[in-house]
């Protein structure tokens, strides 16, 4: 078990603990989660009954919203050089390649219109080292094995390698310990759902000459394999949707499915022995609520996926994100504690959808049609020679597992009405929606670049015009900064980036940003710590951003300090 110090100062509720949130379960979810909080000065431990990290990679695929939160986590940088993009389906029937779908990404605008394929193994090895950049490890061999919930704090008994027993209070408990999640089981939280196919994954190497920047679907006759490319070349993921037997044999699974791809491509493809096999039944299931009191879960501890459209790990990393921050908040005392019900108002919905969405991909994946090779050519035939119906295709597909089409419109976190939905510069982006702009917009207008690195600061960005009147539109920044500064980043939004005196500047000359956001002269934008807009509308004298704050519940504190000013002045 590591000794390591845990990051951040203490919250005001840590307790005897010295802590202010236990993490339990080191993959991918619970080291967002646990990143983040630390990120925005909360005391985390992190721990998992596993001996060490996984040395073997359940998920691939990194999602674009998925790279754009990476982005604001400020760990893309080190994953991007380590994956392959893809940015293609293709099917084929009978060593005919039939269609070679696109990706369409002109609906939700991105700075990654692609899916990065990474060893998930690599995912969680990023996360963690930068994790300990930040002061924290992960005590692996740590077990939770009970707890007990309270008004103001959760007593954890932990068991360590060796048997050693550990009984602390914590005032928060997040569990992202996996589908057979502890922490939701001890809540008493359902899964509620079904399982419908059994497949099987087998990680090779083959020379089957298709292209790397793609996921291949091939139909075998009675069934399909989904060929899924990992970083290094000529090494896939081999889904196998009709044969499972012998999973313990890798000899027999590597001649079958050396048989099988052969056969489906009409060419011989040497296969290498698996390095990884798993058969696996594909669930769809979920619960109905992501908190309990002081207790959460996140990821497949909350909901788990078919892997046909690679959302598990993409939707767990959604989901700690969008918790990190809110919890963040009320910890350092800058929220009330309902900010924390905007959690699972906003991932339950979000579940639901994607278990309709994967669904639909279980189902095409597995094209167990006994008429399937003979109305797949034509019907894929006029899809291809039709391209209107083949753009609106592709971008059904893509808003179907990109991430970028998640909006909280029914969030209480998303102000309608009156001051907070009335921008009059046009209807633009709404309140709920994800505010987003392509690598071309980041590059060519200035209010997107400077937005785009604002949005790094783990803080609410709170939008100001500069106006008219400088002396009164600075004379309100001052004092929403004054009153709000260590959980909001106020910007005025000017025309030029002239030197100015109180809070910095965001320049937008061209107008490029108030236009997206559908801001007039005089309206103000409250954008989220996760990119998502939360209200807009007339300054109104002061009045409009002050009720928004009020409104998503922050709170007034005139004697707080800003942790972040020095880090963030541009």
């Amino acid at each position: 078990m590591s000794d390591a110090p845990h990051g951040g100062p203490a919250g005001p509720d840590a307790g005897r603990s010295g802590i202010d949130a236990l993490v339990v379960g080191a993959g991918p979810v619970g080291l967002t989660a646990a990143h983040e909080l630390v990120r925005r000065g909360v005391r985390v431990r992190v721990v998992d009954r596993a001996p060490g990290p996984a040395a073997t990679s359940r998920a691939l695929a990194v999602h674009a919203r998925t790279l754009e939160i990476c982005e604001q986590m400020g760990v893309l940088d080190a994953l991007l050089p380590r994956g392959r993009r893809v940015e293609h389906f293709t099917l084929h029937l009978r060593g005919r390649t039939l269609i070679r779908f696109d990706t369409d990404y002109s609906a939700m605008p991105t700075r990654y219109p692609f899916s990065l394929m990474v060893d998930q193994v690599i995912t969680e090895r990023v996360l963690r080292e930068r994790l300990a950049r930040l002061g924290v490890r992960v005590e692996w061999g740590v077990a939770l094995d009970s707890f007990t919930p309270h008004d103001d704090r959760v007593t954890v008994r932990l068991t360590a390698a060796g048997g050693r027993v550990e009984t602390l209070d914590v005032p928060w408990l997040v569990g992202t310990d996996g589908a057979h999640s502890t922490v939701r089981k001890s809540l008493g939280l359902k899964l509620l759902g079904d399982a419908t196919e059994t497949w099987l994954n087998a990680d090779v190497e083959m020379d089957a000459g298709l292209p790397g920047d793609s996921n291949h679907l091939v139909h075998t006759g009675r069934g399909t394999l989904l060929l899924v490319p990992f970083p290094q070349p000529g090494k896939w993921r081999v889904v196998d949707t009709q044969d499972i037997d012998q999973a313990d044999d890798p000899e027999a699974v590597r001649a079958r499915l050396e048989r099988k791809v052969s056969a489906a491509l009409r060419r011989p493809v040497t296969v290498s022995t698996p390095t990884w096999i798993s058969v696996f039944t594909v669930q769809q299931r979920m619960i109905g609520s992501m908190r309990v009191g002081r207790c959460f879960v996140a990821g497949d501890a909350a909901h788990v996926h078919s892997p046909a459209s690679g959302q598990g790990m993409n939707a767990g990393m959604q989901d700690a994100y969008n918790l990190a921050w809110k919890l963040a908040d009320v910890i350092r005392g800058h929220a009330e504690e309902r900010l924390l019900d905007s959690y699972s108002a906003e991932r339950v919905p979000i579940g639901e959808r994607l278990l309709g969405s994967t669904r639909i991909a279980t189902a095409l994946v597995a094209l167990r049609n006994a008429l399937g090779p003979v109305l797949l050519p034509v019907g894929l035939g006029v899809v291809r020679r039709v391209t209107p119906l083949k753009r609106k295709l592709e971008r059904k597909m893509i808003r179907g597992f990109c991430g970028l089409a998640v909006e909280y419109p029914d969030s209480p976190l998303s102000l309608g009405g009156g001051t907070a939905n009335s921008g009059s510069g046009g209807p633009g982006i709404r309140p709920g929606q994800r505010v987003g702009c392509t690598a071309e917009d980041r590059r060519t207008h200035p209010g997107w670049r400077d937005l785009c690195e604002e949005l790094h600061d783990p803080r609410w960005t709170l939008l100001v015009p500069a106006g008219p009147e400088p002396g009164a539109t600075r004379d309100l920044l001052t004092h929403l900064e004054l009153a709000h500064g260590a959980a909001v980043s106020v910007r005025a939004l000017c025309d030029t980036a002239h030197d100015r005196t109180g809070p910095r500047p965001l320049s937008d000359p061209d107008g490029a940003l108030r236009r997206a956001l559908g801001l007039g002269p005089d309206d103000f934008a409250l954008v989220r710590p996760d990119g998502h807009l939360a209200a807009k509308g007339p300054v109104a004298a002061g009045s409009g951003p002050a009720d928004a704050l009020r409104a998503v519940g922050l709170t007034a504190r005139d004697d707080e300090t800003n942790p972040f000013a020095e880090a963030t002045t541009r």
